[in-house]
């Protein structure tokens, strides 16, 4: 009985571990765009989001522009229309220091809304540009998800500020989550343009450390993704300024296992870190308190 008694969980464990990940693979589980939708909605958008800001942080009409670009990238065979918002004046981008932010892996811009507005508001609001885009996919963007397109979607949208007089030094880039593939690979391998700091809100270490996360053992990353997403590899190459701000108790990307190895292996001679106290995957900057957020954000970009 005891033989059997200490051999029945690890079968089971590998029984119910090899049934998950050869029916569901992650590289289908990272992208979710599981909620469709024919417009966007903004503030009127009523769904789910991480946290709601009061009317303080409203964004005037004027200050607000929304608009599609065209991506063709590395791999691609045709051009793929994607809608991107923009917060502050379009006219002053080639003056302005303009905050690329690269949402998560869930929806589309409406969940993600709340965010964009906050960080229009870093100092004096509109002191930066904040411009945010849906990855091919994605909310109204045409295509399907893919590594790739994540790249090349982000590349297109460097490519519409640099056209509109945005130069590298005026260029920050912001990852949360999913969003930090994209920060790393075009920093660490840049194409339109050189990303001048980087933030990594929740970033994830690798698929490989996903996959383990995810399957609970030591199984080769091949056998439940495709996805050659590197972040702790790719900042290795990372020079710029990095400011990390992770929560302690991140149930999606382990702040040990993702978040603490990709800051140890940035290259640069300056990075911060922000390990935030009782904060899950999407809390931060809600536990944090949006004043100190948006404090830590104006302190590391005017440094």
């Amino acid at each position: 009985m005891k033989t059997i008694h200490n051999y029945l969980p690890t079968v089971a464990l590998l029984s119910m571990s090899f049934m998950l990940v050869s029916c569901l693979r992650l590289d289908s589980n990272l992208y979710n765009t599981s909620e469709k939708i024919t417009e966007y909605k903004w503030d009127k958008y009523t769904g789910a989001q991480d946290f709601v800001l009061d009317e303080s942080f409203k964004i005037q009409d004027s200050n607000h522009a929304v608009f599609t670009l065209q991506s063709k990238g590395v791999g691609d065979d045709k051009s793929y229309k994607i809608y991107a918002t923009y917060l502050g004046n379009m006219a002053n981008i080639a003056t302005d220091t303009v905050i690329l932010y690269c949402h998560g892996n869930k929806w589309h811009m409406d969940f993600y809304w709340q965010r964009a507005k906050l960080l229009a508001h870093v100092g004096s609001k509109h002191r930066f540009g904040v411009m945010m885009l849906d990855y091919r996919g994605y909310g109204l963007s045409e295509g399907e998800p893919s590594e790739a397109g994540l790249y090349n979607d982000v590349d297109a949208a460097m490519q519409w500020l640099k056209s509109r007089g945005l130069s590298d030094n005026r260029l920050i880039i912001y990852g949360f989550s999913m969003g930090s593939a994209p920060t790393c690979e075009l920093s660490a391998n840049p194409r339109s343009m050189r990303p001048h700091k980087l933030f990594l809100e929740a970033p994830f270490g690798s698929a490989a450390i996903m996959a383990a996360d995810g399957a609970g053992l030591a199984l080769p990353a091949s056998f439940v993704t495709n996805l050659k997403i590197d972040n702790a590899e790719e900042i290795k190459k990372v020079t710029q300024d990095l400011c990390w701000i992770h929560g302690t108790q991140d149930l999606f990307l382990n702040i040990k296992t993702h978040g603490e190895v990709v800051f140890k292996n940035h290259a640069g001679t300056y990075k911060e870190a922000h390990r935030i106290n009782g904060a899950d995957h999407g809390t931060v900057p809600a536990t944090m308190g949006f004043a100190p957020y948006l404090k830590v954000i104006e302190d590391f970009l005017v440094r």
